[in-house]
């Protein structure tokens, strides 16, 4: 991956349906790279503490000389919770946890000892050891919601662009939700969330639906009724990206200029296929 261009490689953090645990892996990887990103999409908040998340964190980002970003979230996945016996808490209250985390996680990055008393975490005279390379490390905020996003748009240094996950799972309504007209509205909650700073936002899209194709019409045709969209909307749909290697390049060039995305991820089983991509557009 890195041999082709990709800057960042992304681990998930689930319990089910997954295989690696995404620090180790994320350290592997960064062992075995020079300039290779590693991170997570994202870690669940409610998996570990943000102190301990912290700490983990900072000690990858010293090994790997600065490589890290720390992509985190509120939560989403029903199985996963099920699976471990976690209680799985409406989304305001997983969304609220995860802010008072973002706190956490920068506290036990500075310099000086930090306390904080919040309504989820307490935290009394902390110095967090060891310190990250960078002082701190992005942060990667995605999701699908009003309150989410905007969260993101205040907090974050990258926000990824989601379909809304509030059933628990990917579906046909998930998919409903990354038309373009939700893809707008979600562009205008995180633009309130961020105020002045939106410029200074990196905006990403992970598509889920994904090919290298000569015949994405055929393609969509088939696919799309199953979602309860037109082969138009699902070509259209902000997780959708199908196309020979010149259409994919130029729709990802139109996305950049009409909503603002610079980065791009795709799945890990995809990376040699759309290495021709990486190829004509990293940098640019």
């Amino acid at each position: 991956m890195e041999d082709l261009g990709y800057s960042t490689l992304y681990l998930p953090d689930h319990f089910v349906d997954t295989e690696l645990a995404p620090m180790v892996a994320m350290a592997v990887a960064a062992e075995a790279t020079t300039s290779l990103r590693v991170g997570a999409l994202v870690f669940d908040n409610d998996y570990k503490h943000p102190a301990v998340l912290a700490k983990e964190a900072a000690t990858l980002d010293l090994l790997s000389d600065g490589r890290l970003e720390l992509g985190i979230g509120a939560g989403w996945q029903r199985s996963d919770y099920d699976a471990l016996g976690l209680p799985y808490d409406r989304a305001g209250v997983r969304i609220d946890r995860l802010e008072e985390a973002l706190e956490v996680i920068r506290g036990a990055w500075r310099d000086v000892p930090y306390s904080y008393n919040g309504q989820h975490y307490t935290i009394t005279d902390y110095n967090g050891t060891p310190k990250p390379v960078q002082q701190l490390p992005p942060i990667m905020i995605g999701g699908g919601g009003r309150k989410v996003l905007m969260l993101a748009g205040r907090e974050a240094d990258i926000v990824g662009i989601n379909p809304n996950l509030r059933a628990g799972e990917v579906g046909p309504e998930s998919v409903r939700d990354s038309v373009e007209d939700m893809t707008r509205q979600k562009l205008a909650w995180i633009r309130e969330g961020a105020g002045a700073r939106f410029d200074d936002v990196e905006l990403q899209i992970r598509y889920f639906f994904a090919a290298i194709t000569d015949d994405r019409d055929k393609l969509a045709a088939a696919v799309a009724p199953g979602f309860g969209l037109s082969p138009e909307e699902a070509l259209n749909a902000h997780v959708a990206l199908v196309g020979t290697v010149d259409q994919i390049v130029d729709q990802l060039v139109e996305r950049r200029e009409k909503w603002g995305v610079t980065y791009v991820v795709v799945g890990a089983d995809l990376f040699q296929a759309f290495a021709p991509v990486v190829a004509r557009l990293a940098g640019t």
